[in-house]
């Protein structure tokens, strides 16, 4: 028995409880160990609307056996899918949602991480104190932890969750095969030290956690098995709860549901003396091959991990002055040369005992033909930073920002908090600073910032080039992604060259180069009157209302910190007149903020930032941040965008990055690049990339300085100042605008009004897209539904609560059990007018089946709402009412909410509460006769619209180029390896005669290869029948996902047909009416043909928002 058994009933170890915290933090805090030497941070936070849980297990990636890569993140996976108390597998999933929850987790190199969030309070205590003892003292928190608790004290690892979960593992895999983040970490991995873990493949696939353990004979359950019990030890956890009961309470939480985890006292593992490149890999340079358009330099340096030094965080220093994009920073000058866009410096702790510096900068074209002198310019700057003494006044201007950012930080999402912290408790942090630490500098040590730069030398370093046309012969090819690369060693002419620069003296440096001035914009004024309010107000109040100007103003009475947000709408229709109007103003805006980087740096490391942007209906400007400099930033930014002078090397430049940018999202993923098509379906104005492209070639600088002044000529002025705020001072930076910017009016009539599509009763409309990256697998789909007007309250809350009552079960059935593809989302519309429900699928399964499936769900979850009780309904008003009602948790979130109904041009600042007022009026018979209207796959009046973007190397498009002769043949071979695989020899002329009557290209042949080929094992003799089991369940899964890649579609993987009801679905399918389905090939004729919706209107009189009184 282990020991955290044997002393269960010991009391726990307080720790601490007095934690150093922001100024406004009301929370109370205490860190406790148990018997078994788990540490737990608790928080007590009486106003939470959301309790939340997250266990941080210090075992991840680098624990992978070398020849079952991805391990850690596939128990991760698993670890969801039931356990000895809770054995069914949604059992966990259902009771969040139940209550307004949601989870996740996520396993990165030395940390595996699950977290969860509740509501904190039920108003449904009976339903949960019957489920299953679950809930105590009406809170859902105590059902969330007790199952929570359960993954990491007997989790079940059941065969089938095993299989399935690999599946989704692989889908995972597979949706980042063409991310060029994710193919050049792992080409990063791949060709680092190969005596140290970070060379892993994390993620894991199919491949190697199933296909290539079989043919060793593994089990596959039990390496899960194994892994969790070697590695899942309570004195590796570290556990944060935060709820609204008291810390007592919660401990004694902790210790019912914790205290049983075992404790197998498994140490922390340290990579302290083996680097992550060694010697063979340094001095080299790395050329990659992206899928997308990109230009990037790297240079990466070993580095020591500072986890100990957490009181001075010396890389900081210099990642600070490295990174800087002020004058006579490296980006100023490699910028005024033509060669760089941006640049970002860091150290990264990859595991205790090894970490990375990096210097990225983003190239331009004539900067890759100069990535030399590049690189050289950075270990210029080094030898200034060496050459200089570390500066106290550097290092005290950021130790002042780190203190004030603290002081006045706001409370994040409760999961948030305890996703972060929990990963936190890892590090050595002394735990009165858990809050602070990672935050907060405290002390100067010059000797270990001159220690670290010490690192950042030529011969500790490797280059990475990343670039489509340079060199152009890659001639290798990464394992797991297939990325092209090629490998030199740095020849002795550049390394010389770079050694020369980071010895440099200074009248060998570009003059250019040199330390920033003093920051002008750290804050200094940062009061806060704080007055007594007995509710905050839940709107603004307008305090200029004519004919060129509103101007709305909330003076913050929720949060009282020393900052503000300011919007600025510049409502104008020529920014969208057409896609040429629209490219102009994108072309102006960038190069608007192209002009102000140097300027703008020091206030965003000041913690005040702006934002130039094009929204609908025109230009937005936002300035947000500490208050005290606010004006100043907004003056130079209007000053900015009225005397912009358009350079032609920097018009140029800014050109040629927009044209890559709409390139390059043709090769997002499909799921990321369908809302774009959605979007400009049901909008009765608007663009797409395609339109954009057309019109970018022939724009040239004149056109740009032709442009921007009759764009500033003529706009309504729109504001939103809402924090730390007067009224006068509101209206003051109203003026700025209107006195430098001097607009005409722009009369109403003129104001761009909204609309979208509105779909016919009974359509069924499809839009095709085929994608253009060719190495993609993936399909995406997004089934629309269009249910009204969404600007009806009535409807809102019906779809609202109908994203509530789909979610997990689609999630459960789409994802989990049939294994359609890792992304699967669904959720309401509500967009200018068009309200409807949506499921959204990525999958290398065809739209055509998603589509089926899809339409099987809602049939099923029809049936599903018709039984509900009147308690599971009514649970299920609760938990998104809880959702609508959840508090908010800073002074950004309150003024987004604010300036959504100012652009919509609603002014619904009570959205919410009205939402959940409507919500409470729904009965189950006008929900249940809403989704048999409106969602019901049998309503004749639904109206339907599915966008499918479809992959090249669809099976259709392979079946088109395979003959079926060909198909065969490649089965057999598959086959024959499998079966040599398995310990069987085979005989491949009695295997090709079993196989001559089966039709591969038939529709979904895999019963039948599994016949045949258990027909065959029958006669081979001496083969067990437990041993012919196994090897037609292993065979089953390798037709299933093989057959695709030989052109032959498969709608079931292995045992679907029992796991989806096959028959029960033929039944279903027939009480489909006969639709028309409606192919859209010309999208401006299909909008044409459509009526549209009403434009917003105000839900009040403007005039009842008026406020004329004094100052606030």
């Amino acid at each position: 028995m282990s020991e955290s058994v044997l002393h269960r009933d010991a009391p726990p170890i307080l720790i601490e409880n007095d934690l150093e915290r922001p100024a406004l933090d009301d929370r109370s805090y205490r860190v406790i160990k148990l018997p078994n030497e788990l540490e737990a941070l608790l928080i007590h936070d009486p106003d939470t609307d959301m309790a939340s849980a997250s266990m941080d297990v210090n075992v991840g990636a680098f624990s992978d056996s070398d020849d079952m890569p991805g391990l850690a993140h596939a128990v991760e996976h698993v670890s969801f899918m039931g356990t000895e108390k809770y054995p069914k597998e949604n059992d966990y999933m259902e009771y969040l949602s139940r209550y307004n929850g949601s989870s996740n987790a996520y396993t990165s190199s030395t940390s595996t991480n699950y977290h969860f969030e509740v509501a904190a309070t039920s108003s449904n205590s009976k339903s949960a104190s019957q489920s299953n003892g679950a809930a105590k003292s009406g809170s859902p928190f105590y059902g969330a932890l007790d199952r929570f608790a359960q993954f990491f004290v007997a989790p079940l690892f059941l065969a089938d969750s095993v299989d399935r979960e690999l599946r989704a593992v692989d889908s995972e895999h597979k949706k980042n095969l063409q991310s060029d983040v994710w193919r050049e970490a792992q080409l990063d991995k791949s060709l680092a030290n190969p005596k140290h873990p970070y060379c892993h493949f994390n993620t894991g696939s199919f491949k190697t956690l199933h296909d290539d353990p079989l043919s060793r004979g593994v089990n596959i359950r039990n390496e899960f098995m194994k892994f969790w019990e070697t590695h899942y030890s309570a004195n590796r956890m570290k556990l944060v709860l935060l709820g609204r009961e008291s810390l007592d309470e919660m401990e004694s939480w902790v210790v019912e549901f914790f205290a049983d985890i075992r404790n197998t006292d498994r140490a922390q593992y340290r990579w302290d003396d083996v680097p992550i490149y060694s010697e063979k890999e340094l001095k080299k340079v790395l050329y990659v091959k992206p899928v997308k358009e990109s230009r990037k330099l790297r240079l990466s340096f070993t580095y020591p991990d500072e986890e100990d030094l957490y009181e001075s965080h010396p890389s900081r220093y210099f990642s600070h002055l490295i990174g800087h994009e002020g004058p006579g920073s490296i980006l100023a000058y490699i910028k005024a040369k033509g060669w760089a866009n941006g640049l970002s410096a860091g150290a990264y702790s990859h595991c205790p005992g090894s970490a990375i510096f990096t210097v990225d900068v983003r190239l331009t074209e004539d900067g890759l033909n100069h990535y030399q002198e590049v690189a050289q310019t950075i270990f210029q700057y080094i030898s200034i930073l060496n050459e200089r003494c570390p500066q106290e006044w550097v290092f005290d201007e950021m130790k002042g920002m780190s203190e004030v950012d603290f002081r006045f930080k706001q409370k994040s999402q409760a999961v948030r908090t305890t996703n972060r912290l929990a990963s936190v408790m890892q590090r050595p942090y002394p735990r009165k600073w858990l809050l602070s630490g990672p935050a907060v500098l405290r002390k100067f040590d010059a000797r270990a910032i001159r220690r670290g730069l010490g690192y950042l030398h030529p011969k500790n370093c490797r280059l990475t080039v990343v670039s489509q046309e340079f060199p152009g012969e890659w001639d290798q090819r990464e394992k797991w992604y297939g990325t092209e690369y090629k490998v030199e060693d740095m020849s002795q002419e550049f390394l010389e060259m770079l050694q020369e620069a980071a010895q440099s003296a200074q009248e060998d440096r570009p003059s250019e180069l040199h330390l920033p001035h003093r920051n002008e914009f750290i804050p200094t004024r940062l009061e806060v009157q704080k007055k007594s309010v007995s509710e905050p107000a839940k709107a603004p109040r307008l305090i200029r209302n004519d004919e060129n100007v509103r101007t709305w103003h909330k003076r913050d009475d929720r949060f009282w910190v020393p900052k503000a947000n300011v919007y600025i709408y510049m409502r104008t229709p020529l920014l969208n007149l057409s896609p040429k109007t629209y490219v102009l103003s994108l072309l102006y805006e960038q190069l608007v903020k192209d002009a102000l980087n140097e300027y703008s740096y020091d206030a965003e490391i000041s913690g005040l930032r702006y934002t130039l942007s094009d929204i609908d209906p025109g230009l937005f400007i936002a300035v947000g941040g500490y208050d005290d400099k606010m004006s100043i930033l907004l003056e130079k930014v209007l000053l900015s965008m009225r005397d912009l002078e358009v350079r032609e090397d920097r018009f140029k430049i800014t050109k040629e990055r927009i044209s890559r940018f709409f390139r390059n999202q043709a090769y997002d993923s499909p799921y990321g690049q369908i809302g774009q098509y959605a979007w400009w379906l049901i909008h009765a104005d608007g663009w797409i990339n395609e339109q954009y492209q057309v019109e970018l070639p022939d724009v040239t600088a004149d056109d740009i300085r032709t442009f921007f002044p009759r764009l500033l000529e003529q706009f309504h002025i729109e504001v939103l100042a809402h924090g730390n705020l007067h009224k006068e001072d509101a209206l003051r930076l109203t003026d700025q605008v209107e006195s430098i910017l001097k607009p005409k009016k722009l009369p109403q009539s003129h104001w761009p009004i909204e609309r979208t599509v509105v779909l016919p009763q009974g359509c069924d409309y499809i839009y095709e897209h085929p994608l253009k990256d060719p190495a993609n697998v993936n399909h995406a789909i997004k089934y629309m539904l269009y249910c009204g007007d969404s600007y009806s309250r009535e409807l809102r809350a019906k779809l609202l609560l109908l994203k509530q009552v789909a979610k997990e079960p689609a999630f459960n059935q789409l994802r989990t059990k049939e294994q359609l593809g890792y992304v699967v989302f669904s959720g309401e519309m509500l967009s200018r007018g068009f309200g409807g429900f949506y499921v959204l699928i990525q999958s290398e399964k065809s739209p055509d089946y998603l589509e089926e499936r899809i339409e099987l769900f809602l049939t099923k979850l029809g049936k599903m709402i018709a039984k509900f009780t009147n308690e599971e309904f009514e649970a299920h008003k609760s938990s998104i009412i809880n959702k609508r009602l959840e508090k908010l948790k800073d002074l950004s979130q309150e003024s987004s909410r604010f300036a959504t109904h100012i652009r919509n041009e609603t002014f619904d600042f009570e959205c919410v509460y009205n939402d959940a007022d409507a919500i409470r009026e729904i009965s189950k018979e006008d929900f249940l006769n809403f989704y048999n209207t409106h969602i019901d796959p049998t309503s004749p009046t639904r109206a339907k619209l599915a966008v499918h973007m479809l992959a090249q190397s669809s099976v259709k498009e392979i079946a088109k180029n395979i003959k079926p002769s060909e198909q065969k043949t490649a089965l057999l071979e598959l086959l024959t390896e499998f079966l040599f695989t398995a310990d069987i020899t085979p005989d491949s002329k009695k295997l090709s005669t079993k196989f001559a009557n089966v039709d591969v290209a038939a529709n979904d042949p895999v019963d039948s290869v599994v016949d045949a080929l258990s027909a065959y094992l029958a006669n081979v003799p001496d083969l067990e029948e437990a041993k012919v089991k196994k090897t037609l369940e292993s065979a089953r899964t390798l037709i299933a996902v093989s057959l695709p890649s030989m052109g032959v579609e498969v709608k079931k993987l292995g045992d679907d047909e029992e796991a989806t009801g096959a028959r029960e679905e033929d039944e279903l399918k027939k009480s489909w009416p006969k639709r028309e389905q409606i192919y859209i090939t010309d999208v401006q004729a299909f909008k044409a043909s459509l009526g549209l919706s009403r434009g917003p209107i105000s839900v009040k009189e403007l005039s009842e928002f008026e406020d004329s009184g004094p100052k606030l």
